[in-house]
């Protein structure tokens, strides 16, 4: 249960968030003056907020107890549903073949660089991506698209690019029939595509916890992107610990939503894509580029891609995954979209 539900008043709602306490497990440990100094109200105050949780979670264990049980399942079954899950193509064929056949659906990939790298463009890709339909391969969802600059015009460029690429696709599979119509138009792409600007980290938290609800009223929604996850928790945050608080709990709620709308429903699959910045720390002598927010946050994702220059030419280096080597392969960001290395060197180079 989220604090967001608790029978309290609208300010003391946003003190909670603000603080880093977004679920009621978060106030399980807190005592009633430590919570009345953090948020600035009375001891009186702070109790009954803390008597509301308890409240509050011993529902959510009595109402859960059966479901736990009732939830297990055999790594066998596991398995076998693993190897029937879709993934987003980034339409570059070596970047596919790089992540096992693209974006991998039901879990959370990282994805950051430095400026300039195409971090947007590829959210905008698999925002577009997302919906091609099952025949051509896809996943035939929707996209929420969180934060970042979203930029329309490229977002139609990339739509208009895909449909081409579908009917030539169509063309190639029906070479002595008439090839299938394809009835999807920019105009719908764009319909699709769910766009949130949040403008402060507790707008961000607040968005995060309401996914939940909002994916549940749309269950055709497959792809959450973050671009960038770490813009706001990186501005004037001088408390570290509250940081790091406030980070794993949006991270633990980002893995439940990726679980939840994949094992549970099983007619839809949903994956989390964070993009977040770069930033240098000393190690080995020198000073080397790392993605932001430190090693605790890198244990929040299943997945996490490193895009870099190599010369004139983008890499995606796969840093972690749970199945597959470290490896890196070429990309081009072009009018159309992410797509092949221009470069006549585009073998997969392993790390």
């Amino acid at each position: 249960m989220e604090v967001g539900r608790l029978p309290i008043s609208a300010t003391l709602r946003g003190k909670l968030i603000s603080s880093g306490y977004t679920t009621l497990s978060s106030l399980a440990s807190v005592s009633p003056s430590n919570l009345a100094r953090e948020l600035e109200i009375s001891n009186n105050e702070a109790f009954e907020v803390l008597k509301l949780a308890s409240h509050g979670r011993g529902l959510d264990r009595s109402e859960g107890s059966g479901a736990i049980v009732n939830g297990a399942e055999t790594a066998w079954d596991m398995l076998h549903k693993e190897q029937f899950i879709p993934r987003i193509t980034t339409s570059c064929a070596d970047l596919d073949n790089l992540l096992g056949g693209g974006i991998n659906v039901s879990e959370v990939t990282e994805i950051g660089g430095v400026p300039g790298i195409g971090k947007t463009q590829l959210g905008i890709q698999l925002a577009v991506n997302v919906q091609i339909p099952g025949a051509f391969g896809g996943v035939g969802g929707k996209a929420v698209y969180i934060e970042g600059s979203f930029m329309v015009e490229r977002a139609l460029q990339i739509a208009e690019a895909c449909i081409e690429d579908m009917s030539d696709y169509s063309v190639l599979l029906k070479k002595n029939a008439i090839p299938h119509q394809i009835q999807i138009e920019p105009k719908n792409i764009l319909e699709n595509i769910f766009y949130f600007r949040v403008c402060s980290y507790t707008e961000q938290i607040a968005l995060i916890n309401y996914l939940d609800k909002f994916i549940t009223e749309h269950k055709d929604v497959k792809v959450v992107i973050v671009d960038s996850v770490t813009f706001h928790f990186r501005q004037n945050f001088d408390d570290l610990a509250l940081r790091t608080r406030l980070l794993s709990e949006m991270a633990l709620k980002l893995m439940k939503l990726a679980k939840k709308f994949s094992l549970a429903v099983r007619i839809n699959h949903l994956v989390v894509v964070l993009f977040n910045q770069v930033t240098t720390k000393f190690a080995e002598g020198s000073f080397q580029l790392t993605l932001a927010l430190g090693d605790s946050w890198s244990h929040s994702c299943t997945n996490r891609i490193i895009l870099y220059w190599n010369g004139d030419e983008r890499y995606a280096y796969l840093e972690k995954s749970p199945s597959l080597q470290s490896a890196s392969a070429p990309y081009s960001v072009t009018c159309r979209g992410i797509r092949n290395s221009t470069s006549s060197n585009k073998r997969t180079k392993m790390m």
